[in-house]
């Protein structure tokens, strides 16, 4: 997040912004889940509090920003965070995440390759593994940790929904840690064949940030994708360019599948060893201030890279049509009862905000014609001829996206082209040449998302 913070402090004076890199879950200590990563963020982030109070530093609002893991760590500390009643101290302005993985990374599957996949391959990443492939059981609640961050009636929604302004940046392609349908929360990848498309971009941030309400246009050949001999001839041309990279791999795949599998033992056991500790209060956390009633009802009436390539080799299936709205709805398992057992940046505002920037309007290559993205409603003609078949998502992914769309993200689509692994690219997570976009996509985020 260092890129991050250093244009955030460009913008903004030590004065008027307090800017906490949270460093609690740096490196392998990713692995040991979400839930232990947002007790460790909230840990981290009330002592920061403290430690500012008694210096006479008072702060006034509060920004959250996620990358990656760190969003679900971000949304989960959220809500330990409102339950405690920091919201009624604070005001909750910016909630961000880049490249989040909102839905898990479940590849959308079906078959034997779903359970070999989903099922099997998570099992090699520890607890942080299993959450984000959904096959964990969250607590006592008998239902997977991302469910629970979803659930309507969960403290992390009520948190979610008491921020100002919440938007989220998904890469188009080339994302091989987090794809874009989970990114972006969508039940559908409109850019699979995305050189067979025509995109529009925000203007004067082109040609990196889609336009949001107007991001596809038909091809030029009058509508008409490419014929089947174009496709055959592209997809040729790109086995042949790959061709050399192909054979380097069928050597160091073995030799990287052996050292990837013992490195993940090795993690796993580590990982164990540090949940066992903070479970029992030994890690410098106190977990029986965060171990809280999950669920808003519950509160009232007793007063949530390992796989890169192997992942961005999987080609998602659909469901059938006539299936999307049958799988959309899947029945939700109540809570029960509530148990008593990368970072997220956030930023404290001190000054009062100024009126929020227009959003630049939309243009389309080649053409002049722009859009008006505050008239959300009136798409044009030519985007709603589109469609795009629903993805085959599990049950507990499409209840996610239904609740997720209701809190109002605005959502941002990233076409990085330069950079093979976008996933880091769209935060300038090094500084180099190929990441370069990704000041573009944190220029947009300061001038049009992010409130001081």
């Amino acid at each position: 997040m260092d890129y991050v913070a250093s244009v955030l402090r460009e913008r903004h004076s030590e004065d008027k912004i307090h800017i906490l890199v949270a460093k609690c879950n740096s490196g392998n200590f990713t692995y040991d889940g979400i839930e232990l990563g947002g007790e460790r963020v909230t840990h981290e982030i009330e002592e920061t509090l403290e430690d500012l109070a008694r210096n006479g530093q008072k702060i006034r609002k509060l920004s959250v920003v996620g990358y990656s893991l760190g969003g679900l760590v971000a949304r989960y500390a959220i809500g330990l965070l409102y339950s405690k009643g920091w919201f009624d101290k604070l005001e909750p302005v910016n909630f961000t995440t880049f490249a989040t993985p909102h839905l898990g990374a479940r590849t959308p599957l079906l078959g034997f390759h779903n359970h070999i996949w989903n099922v099997v391959g998570a099992r090699t990443l520890s607890m942080s593994g299993r959450q984000l492939f959904i096959i964990d059981s969250f607590r006592d609640t008998g239902r997977p940790i991302l469910s629970i961050l979803a659930d309507p009636d969960s403290i992390f929604i009520r948190a979610l929904r008491q921020f100002k302004n919440k938007s989220l940046y998904a890469n188009v392609i080339n994302d091989r840690s987090a794809v874009h349908y989970t990114t972006a929360i969508s039940r559908i990848d409109p850019y699979k064949n995305i050189k067979e498309l025509k995109i529009n971009y925000v203007e004067g941030y082109e040609p990196v940030v889609i336009c949001p309400d107007n991001p596809i246009s038909p091809p030029d050949n009058n509508g008409e994708l490419p014929t089947f001999y174009y496709r055959i001839a592209d997809r040729s041309h790109t086995i042949m360019k790959s061709a050399p990279n192909f054979f380097i791999l069928t050597l160091l795949i073995p030799l990287g599948t052996i050292a990837f599998l013992m490195n993940s033992v090795i993690q796993s056991i580590q990982s164990s060893r540090r949940i066992k500790l903070h479970e029992e209060g030994k890690a410098g956390v106190l977990i029986g201030r965060y171990r809280i009633p999950l669920m808003v009802k519950d509160m009232r009436s007793a007063m949530e890279g390992v796989f890169d390539d192997l992942n961005r080799s999987q080609s998602p299936e659909y469901l059938p049509a006539g299936t999307e709205e049958l799988s959309a709805q899947p029945e939700i398992k109540p809570l029960s009862s509530h148990s008593s057992h990368d970072d997220p940046l956030i930023s404290g505002a001190k000054a009062s905000p100024p009126p929020r920037p227009r959003i630049p309007s939309c243009s389309s290559p080649g053409s002049e014609e722009k859009s008006n993205p505050i008239q959300r409603q009136q798409q044009p003609q030519q985007q709603r001829q589109l469609e795009f078949p629903t993805l085959a998502l599990a049950p507990e992914q499409f209840a996610m996206i239904q609740t997720l769309d209701t809190v109002g993200f605005r959502k941002y689509h990233v076409y990085i082209h330069n950079a093979r692994h976008s996933h880091a690219a769209i935060i300038v997570r090094r500084p180099r040449k190929d990441f370069d976009e990704g000041k573009v996509v944190m220029g947009h985020w300061l001038d049009n998302e992010f409130e001081a």
